[in-house]
Formats: C-alpha cells, structure tokens, sequence
C-alpha cells in the first residue's frame, strides 16, 4: 500500500478531484484542496475559499504532480 504522500497516491487523489471539482474548493490561505463541506480549514484554519471548478482542477494538478510541502497538524504532535 502507498505512503499517504507518496506522489502514486497524490496523482490519484488529484485525479478524484479533477474529476467531480464540484465537491471540492481550493483555501485561500494555504492552497490546500478541501471537501466542499468544510468550513475551517484542517491545515492553515482558514475560512477563505475558491470555489470556481476551474480553479479547483488547475490546483489539483499542481498538487498531484509534487510532494507535500505543507505541514500538516498532525506533523506537530
């Protein structure tokens, strides 16, 4: 089974993205790609979003093409 943020699972993640980019929006203040539903953002606690399909899939790909370069919360414990 892949590493969480192996690039294999990245590309795969981005790929579920691209396609339905309804149900995702990409945060203002860290570029990270959440659920639509999400109002906070896990990563940066953000409450700023795109929501434009475009914009969603343009990130999606950047995302899925390199490793994580953000740190996440669960980095800090």
């Amino acid at each position: 089974m892949p590493d969480a943020d192996s690039l294999e699972n990245r590309a795969r993640q981005a790929d579920r993205i691209v396609r339905n980019p309804a149900k995702y929006k990409v945060c203002l203040g860290c570029e990270s790609i959440v659920e639509a539903k999400t109002a906070i953002c896990p990563n940066c606690h953000s409450y700023r979003y795109e929501f434009d399909e475009d914009c969603v899939v343009a990130q999606a790909q950047i995302l899925g093409q390199r490793p994580r370069q953000s740190v996440l919360a669960s980095d800090l414990q």
